[in-house]
């Protein structure tokens, strides 16, 4: 599995919202923090948008823009227009209906992740991603996702809610794909996805936690020396790669207590033989002996 696909998955990525506003007029939206991420396309027309403080971006018809990590932002005909908050348009959304067909249409949803992973690819992830409609090259398979959830957020038949949310899940990942291809920065977990050599070391310690891993033999299977591959990953992760691995392994760990599986065999499926070397490492990093939060998960 690759390296993101491995990443998303313990995760445990969930769209669970996902609805379209038909406006016109001189409309805006005030969206407050939340534990959510959230995601915003244009169908039709254009719009500005913001984090609260921070500077406004123009969308246009075909742009997407997700909000990670669930920031106070909004959304506007203008970066002036009068703004209502969600629960006031939720209930009165004639307000910015003034006239048919609407000038804009924007599809909304919402993001979920499994708080307790933690995972350097979440809090690297920007306050706000901006894809716009040209330029990127996976545009085509961006556009059919869209076009896809238009067409599911205007019918109501079996199946629709289930449609959505596979479709808001792509339609995230594609937003990845597309921000890496944007993105040029030298630094950051993204950056490390993007890199062949370290990709693949990802990929390797995720596939095998169990393996003895070391600096030198991941070095090794990605063609680099061991200071050059140490030094590079560090650069971008922002974490050692024994740091990592170790991290990946408790957080697989925490997955598979929580699933009921017996302290031993977690011990000896994530690379360690001895059960006191586990307990001791995964209470270091959790706080709590395997034990104690196996039978919280439980009760």
């Amino acid at each position: 599995m690759d390296a993101l696909s491995a990443i998303l998955k313990a995760s445990k990525l969930e769209a669970i919202v996902c609805s379209q506003s038909q406006l016109s007029g001189d409309w805006g939206l005030d969206v407050e923090p939340g534990g959510n991420a959230y995601f915003w396309r244009v169908s039709r027309g254009s719009c500005m948008m913001g984090l609260h403080g921070g500077p406004a971006v123009t969308m246009q018809t075909g742009d997407i823009v997700v909000i990670p990590h669930g920031a106070r932002h909004w959304i506007a005909r203008t970066a002036t227009s009068p703004r209502i908050t969600i629960a006031e348009y939720v209930q009165a959304p004639e307000r910015f209906t003034s006239q048919e067909p609407a000038e804009t249409i924007v599809a909304a949803g919402h993001f979920t992740f499994d708080e307790e992973q933690q995972h350097p690819f979440i809090k690297d992830l920007p306050h706000l991603l901006h894809i716009t409609s040209f330029g990127i090259k996976n545009q085509e398979f961006l556009s059919h996702m869209g076009f896809l959830l238009n067409t599911e957020l205007n019918v109501n038949k079996p199946g629709t809610q289930m449609m959505l949310k596979g479709l808001a899940e792509m339609l995230f990942i594609s937003v990845i794909r597309a921000y890496l291809e944007q993105d040029k920065s030298e630094k950051g977990f993204l950056s490390a996805l993007a890199d062949p050599q370290i990709s693949q070391a990802l990929e390797l310690m995720h596939a095998t936690p169990s393996h003895d891993w070391t600096a030198a033999a991941l070095g090794k299977q990605v063609g680099m020396s061991r200071t050059l591959f140490f030094n590079r990953f560090k650069e971008l992760v922002g974490e050692t790669p024994l740091t990592y691995l170790t991290n990946w392994r408790i957080n697989r760990a925490k997955e598979m207590l929580a699933a009921g599986m017996d302290r031993v065999e977690v011990a000896e499926r994530i690379g360690y033989q001895s059960e006191a070397a586990f307990n001791k490492i995964f209470k270091t990093k959790t706080g709590s002996t395997p034990a104690k939060y196996k039978a919280a998960k439980l009760n």
